[in-house]
């Protein structure tokens, strides 16, 4: 089986259409918190686990032995790594054949960055087969509120001119489909980024292009940073998380394009004015 952790998420959903895509559904299975929000998936023959990370008993008859399996990192920030700790343990009780994780690019030192580095170790000390795919930043992480953006006229960051080489959560999940069902993965490590990299200035640029509306690019302190975030409803914890990252940008840490996540999908990654236009219906 292949299986798929977090599926219900929005990087999960994508890999799960991909596995359809190229699986029969009798041989995917999803592991969710919610088993209603995979009511679709079931219907169509995909096996539904219910569980709950933080309760690892529920992780029973999750997996099996031979499956292949993907874990989908989680969102709450400081549990992360006992929480992906729980399903590493029931794999390996289990005796899967493949666990990829999606981790963090390995050249990332901000704070968002030490769960990835705890569950890497936690999974290469299992002994399980593995494969690490270190996803960079989503592009989709940008443009959340592209509309709003453009009416207020203004991309805010603190990454004082660094770059980044995102790619769309597709491209991504494009990827952990590939791993999943292809050969010759276990225990590499991926380093998974955009062809190229881009700085607020060229979003603001092609935010402006799309809209035909002017669009600039305010570069601020974190402290400035911060306060627009939470200003937004951003909640404080995730604001601190989001202006670690600039600082993270800011040193070139999400920059780097080796090439791998293009090679996992056999295509160029979708670069980031395709993304634009595609969110804001142009």
């Amino acid at each position: 089986m292949y299986v798929v952790t977090g599926a219900t998420g929005q990087l999960g959903r994508l890999v799960v259409e991909g596995l359809l895509a190229a699986v029969p559904a009798n041989e995917i299975a999803v592991v969710v918190r919610s088993a209603a929000k995979a009511e679709e998936w079931e219907k169509q023959g995909v096996r539904v686990h219910e569980a709950d990370y933080n309760r690892p008993e529920t992780l029973a008859g999750a997996f099996a032995a031979g499956d292949r399996v993907l874990l989908i990192s989680g969102n709450e920030f400081g549990r992360r790594a006992a929480q992906h700790g729980a399903v590493i343990d029931a794999a390996k009780a289990a005796g899967v054949a493949l666990l990829a994780y999606t981790s963090i690019l390995g050249t990332a030192t901000f704070g968002l960055a030490d769960e990835h580095r705890a569950t890497e170790e936690v999974l290469l000390g299992s002994g399980l087969p593995y494969a690490l795919l270190r996803n960079g930043w989503y592009t989709e992480n940008y443009l959340g509120d592209a509309a709003g953006t453009v009416e207020r006229g203004a991309v805010v960051g603190s990454t004082n001119g660094g770059r980044v080489a995102t790619a769309p959560r597709r491209d991504y999940a494009d990827a952990a489909v590939a791993v999943l069902v292809g050969e010759g993965h276990g225990n590499k490590v991926y380093e998974l980024s955009g062809d190229a990299a881009w700085g607020l200035s060229e979003l603001a640029a092609e935010l402006a292009q799309v809209s035909g509306r002017p669009v600039e690019h305010r570069n601020v302190t974190p402290a400035e940073h911060r306060e627009v975030l939470i200003g937004a409803g951003m909640p404080e914890g995730y604001a601190d998380v989001f202006v670690d990252v600039d600082a993270g940008i800011a040193r070139g840490e999400l920059a780097t394009a080796p090439g791998d996540l293009a090679r996992l999908i056999g295509r160029p990654t979708v670069p980031l004015a395709d993304t634009v236009r595609a969110v804001l219906g142009a």
